[in-house]
């Protein structure tokens, strides 16, 4: 039998090439979907503007960039009482109430699911994704029918002596409540899948360790549980904001107002206009502005790791 032909030796009959060139598929699809998109938009960022047509006039040349007109998107943001620091300001603020709500229904959800549904946490998970196979447009169309004026939510509380049926409650008028309301049951799943993976990982034997030294059930949760699953809170959180930054059709079907508008709704409104350029410089800052909590994140799960290996 050669030297090298046992199952535990690495490499011994393929090139040294071999095992990395199985990730030439993925570098090929991010250079070609990503990497050179990418490359296109700063070049609409830091070219130039048709003075006859105002259509972007790339420029490919990173020598010949021109930084003028994304100095003037970014001045516009940190401009009190501008068009873009409103809809900055709002997204953030949008995004915040959203995450946290899919965080507060996300973790009872998966807490129950991992500790407390035994046999039956197959159906329960499929029972609670299977609604999101659906469509996203169709699920949002879906909200709509039911937050008409005489929908099924206006009904339900009428009938709970909430809202007066003769004014019922006007949802789809421009009101923040039903965007965030709408974001949260949009991508509470992303929430609820990571915190199970985390939750479901927690041994027993660390939970009876807890209550065997005198532990209740509040402060196992708060001092073993919670802090346990905190790689997974970060995840979810991740997951959920991330896509929220830049969503804006949520917006436009739920509210589709100007006092409503978000960030995502900026850059598309600029792409379907003469503000190209505009809009590329907006997509620029709002990477920039989602590369900190993926940074944030990575490093805490680099610790956890590095403190789970000692």
């Amino acid at each position: 039998m050669p030297e090298g032909a046992g199952s535990g030796s690495r490499g011994a009959w393929f090139p040294s090439w071999f095992w990395p060139s199985f990730a030439a598929p993925a570098t090929i699809w991010l250079l070609l979907l990503f990497v050179l998109p990418f490359f296109v938009i700063l070049a609409i960022a830091f070219g130039r503007v048709d003075p006859i047509f105002l259509t972007p006039s790339p420029v490919y040349n990173p020598l010949r960039w021109d930084a003028g007109p994304f100095r003037d998107v970014l001045s516009q943001i940190f401009t009190s009482g501008s068009v873009y620091q409103s809809d900055f300001l709002r997204t953030l603020a949008f995004v915040f109430a959203a995450t946290a709500l899919c965080l507060v229904i996300g973790y009872p959800v998966a807490y129950f699911i991992a500790r407390h549904a035994g046999r039956l946490r197959t159906l329960f998970l499929v029972a609670f994704i299977a609604p999101f196979w659906i469509s996203y447009m169709m699920r949002m169309l879906a909200w709509i029918n039911l937050l008409q004026p005489n929908g099924y939510v206006n009904r339900i509380l009428g009938g709970l002596g909430l809202s007066n049926a003769d004014a019922p409650i006007q949802w789809l008028n421009g009101k923040p409540l039903t965007v965030v309301l709408g974001l949260a049951y949009g991508y509470v799943p992303y929430m609820i899948l990571p915190l199970f993976g985390v939750l479901d990982r927690i041994p027993s034997s660390t939970l009876e360790a807890a209550r065997d030294l005198g532990a209740g059930q509040v402060t196992t949760f708060l001092r073993v549980t919670l802090p346990l699953s905190r790689q997974g809170i970060l995840a979810g959180i991740v997951i959920v904001s991330l896509p929220m930054f830049g969503d804006y059709f949520t917006q436009t079907l739920l509210a589709g107002t100007r006092n409503t508008a978000m960030i995502g709704n900026l850059i598309v409104s600029s792409i379907q206009s003469s503000l190209v350029q505009t809009g590329a410089s907006l997509v620029l800052i709002l990477l920039v502005l989602l590369i900190l909590p993926m940074l944030y994140y990575l490093r805490a799960t680099s610790k956890a790791t590095e403190l789970v290996a000692r």
